[in-house]
């Protein structure tokens, strides 16, 4: 037979479905590790929380075969200009060059943060138009020196 073939699967369109969702990050995670060996992604957060425990702001990201992509990045609106995004950012830069990060991606609609990225030496390597309002959604990148984890070198044994 050629083409399409006939079965008794069906199509369903729904909402929010959690069991999908899982099923198809764990089947696309496994295909992707085997096709690249590079394994699974790690998360990689960072928090900032103020004397009283609440939260200031935050970042949330992977990191997978020497490169980092920042999922998100939010600072509470009484803190924002006060250099949180940039410490929040920094602190996600060292960890994934620690883990041997080569490369960070992030993604910002045109009416969020793409100047903030451009600061930090982010360089736009792709927009697709057409977000709602005339906006744009713009994809970054910034390359990392990865950092050796500090060992502790011990004396050779007489």
């Amino acid at each position: 037979m050629t083409g399409e073939q006939s079965s008794a699967a069906s199509v369903r369109v729904g909402g929010q479905d959690d069991d999908l969702e899982k099923r198809l990050d764990d089947e696309l995670t496994a295909f992707n590790a085997e096709a690249t060996g590079a394994g699974e992604p790690e998360p990689l957060t960072v928090r900032a929380t103020d004397d009283a425990g609440d939260l200031v702001g935050g970042l949330t990201a992977w990191v997978w075969g020497g490169q980092c992509c920042v999922d998100m990045l939010w600072v509470r609106e009484d803190q924002r200009h006060a250099g949180w995004g940039s410490r929040l950012m920094r602190a996600a830069e060292e960890e994934s060059a620690r883990r041997g990060c080569t490369s960070m991606t992030v993604s910002s609609y045109t009416f969020q943060a793409p100047d903030f990225y451009r600061k930090l030496g982010f360089r736009e390597v792709g927009r697709v138009e057409g977000v709602p309002g005339g906006h744009a959604d713009v994809s970054l990148h910034k390359a990392v020196a990865p950092r050796p984890s500090r060992m502790i070198a011990h004396p050779p044994a007489p």
